[in-house]
């Protein structure tokens, strides 16, 4: 026994790293090396927050530059430009520009990152080629910067993934390891945008990791939590996506939103396929693919110009449809038109996130619906806030299945408790209406179709074997 003590206080190394008991099975519990990971994974939570800012930056800077010709950082948004209708050549520049670094730099940093990182995990012990690190922050920044319809996280989630396996591949550890902190470095990069730690802490257990142990959840949230301080010392702690504060919402108010979220979920499996439709359609092109991009960049700054609100990042859109500052019709609008240019423009493969617009078409069709019940039943007290916001977060787990993540995002995103109720009834047949109409997800359908496995179940793991390489 003692002998056994002595052994556990030696200094990591990629021995075993549990003791085991006489029946063969590793004790519940922590030992050194797995603190030594954690530790790691700490400097992942800080070093995100940092390329967090890093990004948030430089989208800013290319956005000043582009549309208003201008040398700042600070914060712009495309649709205040006044180029008029030579608008439209500004995304199609941006998409030149990733197309050429896609060819001759990695063709990896197209798309928005996390069905990527998945297939390293999947495929190639969660080592990624360490210039996607530089790549794809970089070519995100020229993609969004330039009137890309997406969100900063998705590129943030892949960056800070990519930093957790590189640091992986210059520090000896194991395969299981390197897992580890690639999901940290992930799940740090989207708290470290959105200030939601937990529900970061599970989109790494739903998405990447796909197991439940101190040994693994451990140092993810670790990495969160220093992460989510860094962001709250800079940006503060308030909600990310700020709503007017909600009362107890009715009975009907509640049946309204749940039923909206189980449609939203429907209208999920719609949104993946018509986008995999789109980058089918780009595959038919007698071009190399280097110049899609700059395809969808044309589509893009055309629908721009006509509804500017679609083009940029665009998470003020998500915060004035969870808040009601739209009317019904400029909602409907911009509905329309922003699915439509994301559609385009991630199909032809150029380089951005999918959870804001995502959120952004949710929140939009859960107020529409609810708008609908307020025509049908005008006196009832239904708001149409609360489907919102079950919107947000029931398109994101119809098309992903991050059930739980999607639960926890959105009373994290906006500080309402008081819907959490009806958050969890409509995210929850959203996952099912999901489930039952479609096979993969948004996030697995690209590997599916590289024939990789897909079908992984999250497994409870409190006392795994020692040996994970």
């Amino acid at each position: 026994m003692l002998r056994r003590i002595r052994s556990l206080m030696i200094a990591p190394s990629l021995a075993p790293t549990l003791a085991h008991d006489h029946a063969g099975r590793a004790p519940i519990g922590l030992d050194r090396r797995d603190m030594w990971i954690a530790c790691l994974a700490l400097g992942l939570g800080v070093a995100a927050s940092v390329i967090a800012e890093i990004l948030i930056r430089a989208i800013a800077f290319v956005t000043n530059l582009a549309y208003f010709g201008r040398l700042s950082f600070a914060e712009a948004t495309p649709r205040d430009n006044h180029l008029g209708v030579w608008a439209i050549a500004v995304p199609m520049i941006g998409g030149v520009l990733v197309g050429l670094m896609a060819r001759y730099g990695s063709r990896a940093i197209r798309g928005h990152g996390i069905p990527e990182a998945m297939e390293q995990i999947l495929t190639n012990e969660s080592r990624i080629p360490m210039r996607i690190m530089f790549l794809k922050p970089l070519s995100a920044a020229l993609a969004i910067g330039t009137g890309g319809p997406f969100g900063a996280e998705g590129p943030i989630i892949a960056t800070g993934g990519a930093l957790g396996s590189a640091l992986g591949q210059v520090v000896a550890v194991t395969a299981r390891e390197r897992k580890t902190l690639l999901a940290a470095g992930a799940a740090a990069g989207m708290t470290a945008i959105f200030g939601t730690p937990i529900a970061a802490v599970l989109l790494a257990i739903e998405l990447l990791l796909s197991e439940y142990s101190a040994r693994t959840v451990v140092p993810v949230a670790l990495g969160c939590g220093v992460a989510g301080a860094v962001r709250a010392i800079a940006h503060g702690t308030g909600a990310v996506f700020v709503m007017p504060e909600l009362a107890n919402p009715s009975a009907l108010t509640m049946i309204v939103a749940v039923i909206a979220g189980g449609l939203i979920g429907i209208a999920a499996t719609w949104v993946t396929r018509a986008v995999y439709a789109v980058e089918d359609a780009f595959e038919h092109l007698p071009i190399h693919w280097m110049w899609w991009p700059a395809l969808g960049g044309i589509a893009v700054g055309a629908i721009g110009l006509l509804v500017p609100r679609v083009l940029g990042v665009g998470y003020d859109n998500i915060t004035s449809a969870v808040g009601g500052h739209f009317t019904t019709t400029a909602l409907a609008i911009l509905l329309v038109a922003k699915f439509v240019a994301w559609a385009l423009a991630l199909g032809s493969g150029t380089s951005g996130g999918t959870l804001a617009p995502l959120m952004t078409f949710g929140a939009a069709a859960g107020w529409l619906l609810a708008a609908v019940a307020v025509m049908i039943v005008p006196d009832a007290g239904i708001d149409p806030r609360v489907a919102a916001l079950v919107g947000m977060v029931a398109m994101f787990a119809g098309a992903s299945r991050a059930l739980l993540t999607s639960m926890v995002f959105a009373v994290e995103a906006t500080q309402e408790i008081h819907a959490i109720v009806p958050i969890v009834g409509g995210v929850t047949l959203a996952y099912v209406a999901s489930a039952m109409l479609m096979r993969t997800t948004i996030m697995t359908e690209k590997l599916s179709r590289r024939g990789v496995a897909t079908d992984v179940e999250i497994v409870v793991d409190v006392a795994a074997p020692a040996n994970f390489g």
